[in-house]
C-alpha cells in the first residue's frame, strides 16, 4: 500500500524513478506497464512526423502573414499589442491550440523619435541659410508608407543633441577607419557619415567619439545593398526587391544585449535598475541613419583627398575624406551638416506570448521554438516571416493533440520574444528570469526568426552536436519547386564543406555573435541552439541582407511578390524546423552527436596552432597550448567512448534511467563551456568557443584568438598573461566537458 500512495502522489519522471526503485515496474522484464504508468520505452514516430510535414500548408503561413503586417507593430506599440492577442487567439484556439498560452510583462527601456520633433539633418551655410534637408519619411509607393504608425528613421538609444560642423566620410565607422581618418585629417568638430557594415550600428559612434567627432550619419551603401542598383523608376522597389533611393534601415544602436538598465536580473516592476549614465555601450554622440539619396548628396559634393579603393561604393562620383567639409566648388562651400536629434528614452511594458505542450513521459524536460514579434515597421520578412512560421507548427501539432493522436515525450515551449529589436530584450529576460530552471532543463532551443531572407536555398547555424540532425530533417524535406531534389541536396548545392569524418556535407554555420534571440540561450544558459532560414543565391547578389530590412518597405506585398511567391520556401523552413522540433521532443535518445563537437575543437585547435608558430609567444604559452591539446584530445576519447556505449545498447530496453542518464550528458555538455570570468568585458558572453572575436575571421577559439592577436601586437608582458589565461580557461572548460561526457573522472 505504501508503494501505491507513494508512486500515486508524484508524477512524470518522478514516478518513474520511484517505481523502478521500488521494484513496480521493471520494463527491463517485459512486464506489462500499468494504464497509469506513461511508456517510456517509446521512441519518435516517423508515420507522424510525416504526417505532421504533410499537414505545413503554404496557403496558411500566406495568410498568417498577412495577417501579421497589416499595420506597423513597433515594440509596446498598439500594433505589438495587437499581435500580442492575435498570438493568444491562436495558442488557445479549441481545435489547434496548444495545453495552455499566457502573456509575460516586462518593463523594459525603450529609446523613440519624438513625434512632435522629427529629427532633422541640414546642410547649413555660414548665413544659417539651409541648402539642403534629408528626407524624414520614406518616399510612398503604396498605402503601407502612408500608414501614420510608420515610424520615422532614427536610431534607437542614440542621445538627443544638435552637433554641427565639417563633413568629413569615415568608410564602415571601424577603429581602423577613424584611425586612417585621422591621420590625414583633424576630426575635432566634425561629422562623420558612415556606410553601414563593417562595425556595429553603435560602434559606428563609439569609435569616433574618442577623436573629437560630434555627430554621425549613417547609411546603407547602394554597393552593399543594391548591387549598385540606385533608381527608382525602374531598378529598385516597386520594380524590384532593391532598397528604394529613400530607405532607411532602422535599428538599435547598442552593443549589449538585453534590457540595459537591468543587467543579469529580469526586469519586472520591482527590480533595481542601474542610474541611466551608467549604461555602456550606446553612442556617446548624437547619430542618424539617413538614406542613400542624400547620402550621395552630401558624398558627392566633399572635398579633401580621394578614399581607398576599399573605402569606395556605389556612387558615380569619387569619395573624398573631405577637406574636412565641401569641395571650394561645391554648392555647399564652407557650410556645415547639422544633426538635431530629439530622442527620448523612457520605461515601457513589453509582453513576451509564451505557451507550452506538455511532455508525457519527462514534462520536466524543455525543447523550446522561438521567434520574436515585434518590428521596425510592418516587418513582413523581419520577424513576421519566421511568426507566420511558428503558427503554422503550432496549428499543425496543436491539431494532433487536440486530437488525440500525439502528446510529445518531452514538454515544447513556445516563445513570441517582444521587443527583439531593441536588443534582443523579451528573450534575454525570459532567460534572466527563469535562469536555474531553464539552465537545469532544456534540451535545445531552436531559433526561426527572418524564416524566409530569399528563396534559394537553406541556412542553417546551430552548435556541431546537431548538424547531422538538421541533416537528416533537411532530407526529409523537398526543396521547393524542385520535387525530386532535397531541402538537403539542394543546400549541399549552394553551401558546403569538407568533413573528415562525412566527406562533403552542407556548411552550417557556427552561432558566435547575439544577432537573434539564440544570443541568452547560447552565450547566457549554454544551451544548445540552431537557427533556420532560407536564403539567397550569394553568387547572385552581394547585398549584405534582403534590401528592405528595417524600412518601410518590408511589407507583404514585398514578400509575396520578390521574396517568396507561392510561399513555399516558407512552408520548406517550417518542415524543416518542425521536423527538428519534433525529434528533439520526442526521440528517446536526444539526437546530439557530441563527437561532431570533437571535430569542430580540433579543427579549431590546428588554427591556434597555426597562429603559435613562428610567434613571439614566450615560453610557458607553449607549455599551456600542450594542455589544450590533451584537453582536446581528453574529449575526442569521452565523445567516442559515449558513441560507443549508446551503439551498443538497446536503449529501448534499458532500463529508464539509463537512458535518461545518457541524455543529460548529451544535454548538459555545452553548460561546462561556460566560464563567467572569461569575457568580464562582454555582457552576457560566457560560452568559451562561441563568444565572438574582435581579432579577424580566423575560425578559432575566441578568446585565444583576440588575447593571442593583442600579445602579439603589443608585445607586453601582461598582455602575454592575458593569452595565458585563455588558454587555460579553454583547457579546464574542454575537459570539464569531456567529463560531463563521462560517468567517472577516470
Amino acid at each position: 500500500m505504501l508503494k501505491k500512495v507513494l508512486i500515486g502522489s508524484l508524477g512524470g519522471a518522478a514516478v518513474l524513478t520511484v517505481g523502478i526503485l521500488l521494484g513496480h515496474y521493471a520494463i527491463d522484464k517485459g512486464s506489462p506497464a500499468p494504464s497509469w504508468l506513461p511508456d517510456v520505452s517509446r521512441d519518435l514516430d516517423e508515420s507522424l512526423l510525416q504526417d505532421f510535414m504533410d499537414a505545413v500548408d503554404n496557403k496558411k503561413i500566406e495568410g498568417f502573414l498577412r495577417d501579421l503586417t497589416k499595420v506597423p507593430h513597433m515594440a509596446t506599440s498598439a500594433g505589438d499589442e495587437a499581435t500580442v492577442e492575435y498570438m493568444m487567439q491562436h495558442w488557445n484556439d479549441q481545435e489547434s491550440g496548444l495545453d495552455q498560452a499566457w502573456r509575460q510583462n516586462y518593463v523594459v527601456y525603450l529609446s523613440f523619435p519624438d513625434p512632435k520633433k522629427p529629427n532633422k539633418v541640414t546642410v547649413v551655410a555660414p548665413n544659417t541659410t539651409v541648402l539642403h534637408t534629408a528626407r524624414e519619411r520614406e518616399k510612398s509607393y503604396g498605402p503601407d508608407q502612408d500608414d501614420p504608425e510608420v515610424v520615422q528613421p532614427y536610431a534607437a538609444y542614440s542621445p538627443a543633441g544638435t552637433p554641427q560642423g565639417k563633413l568629413v566620410y569615415a568608410n564602415q565607422g571601424k577603429p581602423s577607419d577613424y584611425m586612417l581618418l585621422n591621420k590625414t585629417l583633424d576630426l575635432r568638430g566634425t561629422i562623420a557619415i558612415c556606410r553601414y557594415g563593417g562595425a556595429g550600428r553603435a560602434e559606428k559612434a563609439i569609435n569616433a567619439a574618442p577623436y573629437g567627432v560630434v555627430g554621425v550619419l549613417v547609411y546603407s551603401d547602394p554597393l552593399d545593398i543594391n548591387d549598385g542598383l540606385m533608381s527608382d523608376s525602374n531598378e529598385t522597389y516597386p520594380h524590384s526587391w532593391y532598397m528604394p533611393p529613400s530607405g532607411v534601415e532602422r535599428g538599435s544602436f547598442n552593443t549589449d544585449y538585453g534590457d540595459l538598465l537591468t543587467p543579469y536580473l529580469a526586469a519586472k516592476e520591482s527590480t533595481y535598475r542601474i542610474p541611466v549614465q551608467n549604461i555602456t555601450g550606446i553612442p556617446p554622440i548624437p547619430i542618424q541613419p539617413i538614406g542613400f539619396e542624400d547620402a550621395y548628396v552630401l558624398i558627392s559634393q566633399l572635398g579633401g583627398e580621394s578614399a581607398p579603393a576599399n573605402w569606395q561604393g556605389g556612387f558615380n562620383c569619387t569619395y573624398n575624406y573631405g577637406g574636412p567639409g565641401f569641395k571650394p566648388a561645391s554648392q555647399f562651400s564652407n557650410s556645415d551638416v547639422k544633426l538635431e536629434v530629439f530622442n527620448f528614452a523612457k520605461l515601457k511594458n513589453s509582453s513576451n506570448v509564451m505557451g507550452i505542450i506538455r511532455g508525457s513521459v519527462e514534462p520536466d524536460r524543455y525543447v523550446i521554438y522561438g521567434n520574436h514579434r515585434d518590428s521596425w515597421v510592418h516587418g513582413a520578412i523581419d520577424p513576421s516571416s519566421g511568426t507566420s512560421v511558428m503558427l503554422e507548427v503550432t496549428r499543425v501539432l496543436g491539431r494532433l493533440l487536440k486530437q488525440g493522436r500525439w502528446r510529445p515525450r518531452r514538454s515544447i515551449i513556445f516563445g513570441s520574444w517582444g521587443a527583439e529589436e531593441f536588443g534582443l530584450i523579451g528573450s534575454t529576460e525570459y532567460a534572466e528570469q527563469y535562469y536555474t530552471k531553464l539552465s537545469e532543463r532544456t534540451v535545445a532551443y531552436i531559433n526561426v526568426d527572418i524564416a524566409v531572407f530569399a528563396n534559394a536555398t537553406l541556412r542553417a547555424s546551430g552548435m556541431p552536436s546537431v548538424q547531422n540532425l538538421i541533416f537528416t530533417a533537411a532530407k526529409q524535406v523537398k526543396a521547393p519547386g524542385l520535387e525530386s531534389t532535397s531541402v538537403y541536396d539542394n543546400w549541399l548545392r549552394y553551401s558546403n564543406r569538407t568533413s573528415p569524418a562525412y566527406g562533403t556535407v552542407p556548411r552550417v554555420g557556427y552561432l558566435t555573435g547575439a544577432g537573434s534571440d539564440y544570443a541568452a540561450f547560447v552565450h547566457y544558459l549554454g544551451i544548445t541552439a540552431m537557427d533556420f532560414s532560407y536564403t539567397y543565391d550569394r553568387t547572385k547578389t552581394k547585398a549584405r541582407i534582403y534590401p528592405a530590412y528595417h524600412t518601410a518597405y518590408d511589407t507583404f506585398d514585398y514578400a509575396s511578390r520578390y521574396i517568396d511567391p507561392g510561399f513555399t520556401s516558407h512552408q520548406a523552413v517550417a518542415r524543416t524546423a518542425g521536423n527538428v522540433l519534433l525529434r528533439l521532443a520526442d526521440s528517446l535518445l536526444l539526437p546530439l552527436n557530441v563527437s561532431d563537437y570533437a571535430e569542430t575543437l580540433e579543427a579549431y585547435l590546428a588554427t591556434a596552432l597555426e597562429l603559435h608558430q613562428g610567434s613571439a609567444a614566450p615560453p610557458q604559452i607553449a607549455h599551456a597550448i600542450v594542455f589544450l591539446k590533451s584537453a582536446v584530445d581528453l574529449f575526442r576519447s569521452a565523445a567516442t567512448q559515449l558513441d560507443q556505449i549508446i551503439k551498443s545498447s538497446d536503449l529501448a530496453n534499458e532500463i529508464p534511467l539509463k537512458v535518461r542518464r545518457i541524455n543529460d550528458q548529451l544535454m548538459l555538455m555545452d553548460r561546462a563551456f561556460l566560464d563567467p570570468q572569461a569575457f568580464p568585458e562582454k555582457y552576457g558572453f560566457r560560452h568559451v568557443i562561441w563568444a565572438s572575436s574582435s581579432s579577424g575571421n580566423a575560425a578559432t577559439f575566441p578568446g585565444f584568438a583576440d588575447a593571442f592577436a593583442r600579445a602579439s601586437s603589443s608585445g607586453l608582458e601582461g598582455d602575454w598573461f592575458r593569452a595565458h589565461r585563455q588558454i587555460s580557461i579553454l583547457s579546464q572548460a574542454i575537459n570539464g566537458a569531456a567529463h560531463m561526457l563521462m560517468d567517472g573522472f577516470q
